[in-house]
């Protein structure tokens, strides 16, 4: 028997951090991001946050956590900061095959073998309508890679298309999957929850609005 319930995913990328590394710190910054994201979030059920092992990833989640009442705080190896999808040249458009190409190029051996793996098991254990009657809302706090890729599945566009998406720190993306209709985003990249002084952290300038 198929179930009448949606899953509710509530996709975060980290606050703002001092940088990329590995195991980069918020910005004092980034963790107001994160604290005003997670009163926002207070009205919604949330049963779960998920997040990556990075450390801008766990303190962001930490942080939303701590605005939440009783939500179990999880890490999820499919909410780390890895390259979802490797396109070849010819599923690229040609104005645009070049910068992206280049973009991957450093990615290594290893890499190219993890990430698709990931992003396979991610659309797998994250997306989807869940067993029962019951709507569920959950969290999950992570990268902008993995938000694209999650969000270009839900538009059924080709997989190269997470590439050229762009998500601002502690903006929230929501998608909407439930039986028997298509996955549908209810909002992409909203900072409506931020000042205007936190907004657009993790954009490049020329895409800041």
């Amino acid at each position: 028997m198929t179930g009448t319930a949606a899953r509710y995913l509530y996709l975060v990328r980290h606050g703002e951090a001092a940088g990329e590394d590995d195991g980069s710190a918020l910005t004092e910054a980034g963790r107001r991001q994160a604290q005003l994201l997670g009163r926002r979030l207070r009205e919604h059920p949330i049963s779960v946050v998920r997040h990556g092992a990075l450390t801008r990833a766990a303190e962001t989640a930490k942080l939303i956590g701590e605005q939440l009442d009783g939500v179990p705080v999880r890490v999820a190896e499919t909410a780390d900061d890895y390259v979802p999808h490797f396109p070849d040249r010819a599923e690229l458009p040609a104005d645009s095959a070049d910068r992206f190409i280049r973009f991957l190029e450093p990615c290594t051996a290893d890499e190219r073998l993890r990430g698709p793996e990931l992003a396979r098991r991610a659309l797998t254990e994250l997306t989807g309508t869940p067993e029962g009657d019951e709507d569920v809302h959950e969290l999950v706090v992570t990268h902008s890679f993995l938000v694209s890729w999650l969000t270009r599945d839900a538009m059924d566009a080709p997989k190269w298309r997470w590439l050229g998406l762009n998500h601002g720190n502690a903006s929230l993306t929501v998608i909407r999957y439930a039986p028997g209709r298509p996955a549908s985003v209810l909002v992409s990249n909203d900072m409506r929850h931020l000042p205007d002084e936190l907004c657009w952290t993790g954009f490049p300038p020329e895409l800041q609005i």
